[in-house]
């Protein structure tokens, strides 16, 4: 069905004369005609009534008369709306983070950008690293909010994506404490075997643990207990006695202060790493760039 179409029918619908309808459609009145027909054959139905004159509507082609106005006046809104969503997509910045930043860094992290930049709308994805550098890798988000480690590299580690370094964290083996004090479980305590809250695969803290302290744990007594994606249900695991988990500093801050979660190991089992913001080489948008520019110093 074409557009025009409508745009016919409603002139005829007026008028009831096929000559001078398509006179003021600037077509001779044979090819009006076989157009009106088409948009019949196409609807299944007669549209006019033809056995006088003028032409008069069917019931048919009453009820399509508001039909083809609402669709006709439809598209005429179309470029307005279009170019309104286009203003409030430039002005939107789209994330994507981690779900352990998302609940302790961001916060913190965007009111000390907005002292520096008034923000507009923000769209915020929180999941584990693997979901968020897809969302990264298929345009859908503008910046990933993400721990890292060089001897854990992801898949933005590349030449078509920049990052620059938003701040600091510390990866920590961590216990509940029994009221006697001293972990509940100690990575290099001899001859016990000390249970693992593990991260899975997809999740981005797992994969700089597994690179940077695997070996270490392969030949310690620790052995896997629970595997989760999230940082905050191994937490949740670790208070309630189950085993050690590496747990970002940022995370349990008020549970170390308060002795509810104690270090279970010596200084060489923690991991420091950098809260890095990634984005894409490409050009984003004016409100994306000016975020970009304020958010730190850039370095790869």
């Amino acid at each position: 069905m074409n557009l025009s179409w409508l745009e016919d029918f409603l002139v005829l619908a007026e008028s009831g004369n096929f000559s001078r309808a398509a006179e003021q459609r600037h077509m001779t009145q044979p090819a009006f005609s076989r157009r009106i027909r088409a948009l019949e054959q196409w609807l299944g139905v007669a549209l006019f009534d033809r056995s006088g004159q003028p032409a008069t509507l069917t019931e048919a082609g009453q009820w399509f008369r508001s039909v083809a106005d609402e669709i006709l006046n439809r598209v005429a809104r179309i470029p307005d709306e279009a170019r309104a969503a286009a203003d409030a997509s430039s002005a939107t910045l789209r994330f994507a983070a981690t779900h352990a930043l998302s609940l302790t860094f961001l916060p913190a992290w965007l009111r000390r950008v907005e002292a520096r930049l008034p923000l507009g709308p923000i769209q915020m994805v929180s999941d584990v690293a693997a979901n968020c550098e897809a969302l990264m890798l298929q345009g859908r988000v503008q910046f990933l909010l993400c721990h890292v480690h060089p001897q854990a590299p992801g898949r933005l580690d590349t030449t078509a994506f920049r990052s620059m370094k938003v701040g600091v964290d510390t990866l920590l083996p961590v216990s509940a404490a029994p009221a006697k004090g001293g972990p509940r479980y100690d990575l290099d305590a001899a001859g016990r075997q000390v249970p693992l809250l593990s991260y899975s695969a997809e999740s981005g803290l797992g994969r700089v643990v597994r690179a940077t302290r695997g070996e270490a744990l392969e030949r310690s007594a620790a052995r896997p207990s629970f595997t989760a994606h999230l940082a905050t249900l191994l937490k949740t695991m670790a208070l309630d006695g189950r085993g050690v988990a590496f747990l970002p500093r940022t995370l349990i801050e008020d549970e170390l202060a308060s002795g509810r979660l104690v270090e279970a190991g010596n200084k060489s089992w923690s991991i420091d790493v950098e809260v890095r913001l990634f984005r894409r080489v490409a050009r984003e948008t004016p409100a994306a760039e000016a975020f970009w520019r304020v958010s730190g110093p850039a370095e790869r």
